[in-house]
């Protein structure tokens, strides 16, 4: 048997089983589902570090909104702090590098 325990995304049994392999899978309860969307993430923005793609942005983003609404927020909650947060603070589009102050 080869081992994997990381979350897949909901469809990923079904594409096993259509190509012949039988998944073994378990439902996580919250806690569980809440550690493992955080693996999840970390898991994606490593995979991103290394091919800096497109597709793999998406899937951190994906990560981010399964982590937010397993939190109890809507992906609406989180816009609108991501929209308040950078209406008051900005966003990184002007490539500032704070060296220090004095």
């Amino acid at each position: 048997m080869t081992e994997f325990n990381k979350l897949v995304r909901d469809k990923i049994p079904e594409i096993m089983s259509a190509k012949g392999e039988t998944p073994i899978t378990k439902i996580l309860n919250d806690a569980e589902y809440g550690l493992y969307l955080e693996k999840k993430l970390d898991e994606e923005v490593a995979e991103y570090h290394c091919s800096k793609e497109l597709e793999e942005l998406a899937d951190i983003l994906e990560a981010v909104y399964a982590l937010c609404e397993s939190k109890g927020f809507s992906v609406d909650d989180l816009l609108s702090v991501y929209r308040e947060k950078h209406n008051q603070r900005g966003g990184f589009s002007k490539k500032i590098l704070l060296i220090g102050k004095e």
